[in-house]
């Protein structure tokens, strides 16, 4: 936690005590007090984003999410850790420090929300607003065990929500909020209050259709556990299998997803760099502009056989292994996506929506699908080098830092609701997460499937180190 306002939440607790005993309500969070990440604007309280040049930043409104929460009654009195401007799979920061996962603190807990996950499995937070671009709810949540819902894609206004700068008004491509909790019905609890147009946007009402059974023998499932872009590291392959085959159990009638990784990564990547090049300084530009024709270079000059071997370098630009760096297939696209003009943007864009609806077909077949929600669990702090460059030591071996993107990909490039659910602990004691996806605007079903899950296998259990 980096930051509090126990003098406000004190005092706002008391006139909660004080409308209760007069009868009153404030809605249905009264009194019950929470955190935030420290990317929302909360009144009475910093938003620093993890970055010294808005550490002096003191909002004079809430976000319009936060506002939500307390026009229901919740009471903020804390914020919650992130890496700088949201922008890592782990929460460390030069203005607050490092998080641990409470799992184990030699491990991360996950980013960009890892603060907030962390609060809420060591029970300094009942329940967390965070947000998620690349994974940044549900993976913390998976590396937490802890529940984290990513809405579909436009629900849940983002004003007052870092980066952008303080004051922005347009809402972020990819980008949502989403809250973090103990349990599925908790989640539904926070939608039910944050979900909706804008308070600007006086055109439309959202109308989220009812959720499709919960009774596991009803629902039409695919499962999707493999893929050679990014296979699975085997304790959590492990943990998954043993969870998939107690629902099997529970009455659970699966069939195997035909989705692949590659058809989604690309133009998924892309449209993520659209969105965080435009916040990087010119002269970070101005290098991935001198380096980019030397990693192309270095793919061309690579032996036929090299390239070929793994496949999933092919499509996807030039291998950076060539050129001395980790061997991540989403490299070059990243790095051509910062340099995309408009007109390049909008054939990506394009090459999303057909995908978009493509996956719908696909989702009148389907009520839900479960999928990994990282190919690992909980990884040791590693904080050297570029996010894009660097690797990172799990079971088997060395790996591409950011592959954490791959499995949480396909939900955000589509807009898709995902909610990650925990579903065991590997042999080594770390948390697993499962991933549940359903058509967009199927928040309800996502979360009713989760509270299956969670009555099936258990659903939270505390770490070690909260009790």
């Amino acid at each position: 936690m980096v930051a509090t306002d126990l003098e406000g939440a004190s005092r706002r607790a008391r006139q909660a005590d004080a409308a209760r005993a007069r009868g009153e309500s404030w809605g249905p969070l009264h009194g019950l007090p929470l955190t935030l990440k420290d990317s929302w604007e909360v009144v009475g309280m910093p938003a620093t984003s993890g970055v010294r040049t808005w550490s002096h930043h003191r909002p004079q409104r809430h976000a319009d999410a936060v506002q939500r929460l307390v026009d229901a009654g919740a009471i903020p009195f804390g914020k919650t850790n992130l890496p700088a401007l949201a922008g890592e799979w782990q929460s460390f920061n030069k203005v607050h420090g490092t998080t641990n996962n409470p799992w184990d603190l030699t491990r991360t807990p996950g980013g960009s929300s890892g603060g907030a996950a962390a609060a809420v499995a060591a029970g300094l937070s009942p329940v967390e607003l965070g947000s998620d671009i690349g994974g940044s709810i549900r993976i913390p949540a998976h590396f937490c065990g802890v529940f984290g819902h990513k809405p579909t894609h436009g629900i849940l206004p983002m004003r007052g929500h870092l980066p952008g700068p303080p004051g922005t008004q347009s809402e972020p491509d990819l980008a949502v909020g989403g809250p973090l909790a103990r349990s599925a019905r908790d989640l539904q609890l926070l939608m039910d209050v944050l979900a909706g147009a804008r308070d600007d946007e006086v055109g439309w009402r959202l109308q989220l259709p009812p959720p499709v059974s919960g009774d596991l023998a009803e629902l039409r499932v695919a499962v999707w556990l493999d893929d050679p872009m990014a296979p699975l590291e085997a304790c959590v392959r492990a943990v998954l299998d043993g969870a998939i085959g107690r629902l099997v159990d529970a009455g659970l009638r699966a069939r195997p997803a035909d989705r692949r990784l590659d058809e989604v990564m690309e133009p998924y990547v892309r449209l993520l760099a659209a969105v965080v090049g435009a916040g990087l300084p010119r002269t970070v530009v101005r290098r991935i502009r001198r380096s980019l024709p030397l990693l192309r270079l270095a793919w061309r000059l690579r032996p036929p056989e090299s390239r070929a071997t793994p496949s999933r370098y092919n499509s996807l630009g030039p291998s950076p292994s060539a050129a001395g760096l980790p061997a991540s297939p989403l490299l070059g696209s990243y790095l051509e996506g910062v340099l995309q003009t408009h007109a390049d943007w909008l054939r990506v864009n394009e090459r999303r929506n057909r995908l978009m609806a493509s996956w719908a077909r696909w989702f009148e077949d389907v009520d839900v699908l479960l999928m990994p929600v990282a190919p690992w669990a909980a990884v040791p702090h590693a904080q050297q080098g570029q996010v894009i460059t660097r690797s990172i030591e799990v079971p088997s071996g060395t790996r591409p830092y950011v592959d954490h993107l791959m499995w949480v990909g396909p939900a955000t490039v589509l807009g898709l609701p995902a909610t990650s659910v925990p579903v065991g602990r590997t042999e080594g004691g770390l948390p697993v997460g499962l991933q549940v996806v359903c058509p967009r605007f199927a928040d309800r079903s996502c979360l009713a499937v989760a509270a299956e899950i969670e009555r099936v296998l258990g659903g939270f259990t505390a770490p070690p180190s909260s009790s």
